[in-house]
């Protein structure tokens, strides 16, 4: 017999293992961050980072991360802002340099920023959906219109304006 609620995981389904669409989930069978969320989440990480990732390449879409890139404290301040509307508190951000991977000087590091989504889909799965919708990823991982980046890209000078491009399209 099918869920009535497909949607819904069951009580006894493991978090990150079960979504509305088939294929697509945020953890791995063996619990690591699948590679799906991964792209999602340097995109992500990618918006709000230092130094700044290179515009997307044509018919591509996702951002990606430069290396050794770090979420500077306006970074950081930026994305919860995004993503959870407030910035983290002052005791949120010692949490986050005691227990994540950061720079010496206490940027979180793209490797941070994935600890803190494993931890978080771990433990609730619903709050990553949340999340990822909130900067334009639909339930199959596909980054979509929304109202954010529609406008964000045209109107904020970082962490999301390329010079020279309007909505990751080069202007002559």
């Amino acid at each position: 017999m099918q869920s009535p609620r497909p949607e819904t995981p069951e009580p006894d389904s493991r978090q990150g293992r079960r979504n509305g669409a088939a294929g697509v989930q945020l953890l791995d069978n063996d619990g690591a961050i699948s590679d799906q969320l991964e792209s999602c989440l340097k995109h992500i990480f990618a918006k709000y980072c230092t130094p700044r990732p290179a515009p997307p390449q044509k018919g591509v879409g996702l951002l990606m991360p430069p290396e050794g890139a770090y979420l500077s404290p306006e970074g950081l301040d930026t994305w919860a802002s995004d993503t959870n509307g407030a910035p983290f508190d002052d005791e949120t951000k010692e949490e986050l340099m005691e227990f994540l991977d950061v720079t010496e000087d206490g940027s979180l590091t793209l490797k941070g920023f994935m600890q803190v989504y494993q931890l978080q889909t771990e433990n609730d799965e619903e709050e990553t959906w949340r999340d990822l919708s909130s900067h334009g990823f639909d339930r199959t991982l596909r980054l979509v219109a929304t109202r954010r980046e529609d406008t964000d890209m045209d109107e904020r000078d970082p962490p999301y304006a390329f010079p020279g491009y309007t909505n990751g399209t080069k202007v002559a």
